[in-house]
């Protein structure tokens, strides 16, 4: 029998820009550093989903900034 792979599925909200010189660039606030361009708009929407994709791959677990973490020792 095959591998079964579970692939989870986010949403994630894009903020595309018009680029001073022509073309788009696209952030990913809720990435740091998760930005992106392309001439189109269409292309940049691609290029914006491989760096979310690459993000995520390397992404270290972290909490979240209003978490916070604390070291207990019984």
């Amino acid at each position: 029998m095959g591998t079964v792979r579970i692939v989870s599925r986010k949403n994630l909200k894009v903020i595309i820009h018009a680029a001073e010189k022509g073309g788009f660039w696209a952030e990913v606030p809720a990435l740091p550093g998760c930005v992106s361009q392309g001439v189109t708009r269409a292309e940049v929407t691609a290029n914006i989903r491989e760096a979310i994709e690459g993000w995520l791959a390397v992404a270290e677990p972290r909490p979240a900034p209003a978490d916070e973490l604390i070291e207990v020792t019984v």
